[in-house]
């Protein structure tokens, strides 16, 4: 993915944990620009709503069979801890070609 465009496809196979990668939103801009990439590469919610049908959430998540979530309780706790396994991704830095792991 060096010199190549990153999306979000990509980051759906970062994962060895159930296919499921943990995105940093950091602000409207950054959220909206994901919502705006996963739908144009054809990601929905479980309930095959649109992405930019809906509001970013701080952290969401992207799953390897091509649909997206908000984060519950749990989720946001392994993802404040860095549990083993949970791959964190800053969206901004990665959509920049900048560093992005988290």
């Amino acid at each position: 993915m060096s010199n190549e465009r990153r999306t979000v496809r990509d980051l759906s196979r970062l994962s060895r944990f159930h296919g499921r990668v943990y995105v940093y939103l950091k602000d409207d801009r950054t959220g909206e620009q994901f919502l705006r990439a996963a739908e144009a590469e054809g990601f929905t919610f479980g309930d095959a709503a649109k992405p930019t049908q809906r509001h970013y959430a701080a952290v969401m998540a992207v799953n390897e069979n091509g649909t997206i979530n908000y984060v519950g309780a749990a989720g946001m706790a392994a993802f404040g801890v860095k549990a083993e396994g949970i791959i964190r991704v800053d969206f901004a830095g990665y959509s920049n070609g900048g560093e992005y792991l988290l």
